[in-house]
């Protein structure tokens, strides 16, 4: 007979961040991430394109207004395999010209025994 698993694919609270917060300089898009992160959601539902940054100094994902991306980093592995958005990691944003409408969301999700 087989080995099965089921592992739980649960979210952590929705972090967000207005238009008015966002500049110049790379600010966090609400606090730290709490567990590995299996799967991540970026939304820019601002009025204008936006950079983003997994470590707060260098550009790493540029999203038009009112756009998304998903980034499925491993929510088909087991527990111990795939890699991960390391616990403690924060995603960070600023404009390329300045949103004057909307926010920024963040949807974090990981997995559980």
């Amino acid at each position: 007979m087989g080995y099965s698993k089921s592992i739980r694919f649960l979210p952590e609270t929705l972090r967000s961040l207005g238009f008015a917060s966002i500049g110049a300089a790379y600010m966090g898009v609400g606090t730290a991430i709490d567990h590995p992160a299996r799967m991540v959601i970026i939304q820019n539902y601002t009025n204008d394109q936006l950079l983003f940054s997994f470590d707060g100094v260098n550009d790493h994902i540029t999203l038009s207004s009112l756009s998304q991306i998903v980034l499925d980093i491993s929510s088909n592995k087991t527990t111990d395999d795939g890699f991960y958005m390391a616990e403690g990691d924060r995603l960070y944003v600023k404009e390329v010209v300045g949103p004057t409408s909307g926010s920024v969301y963040f949807s974090v999700f990981y997995g559980k025994d």
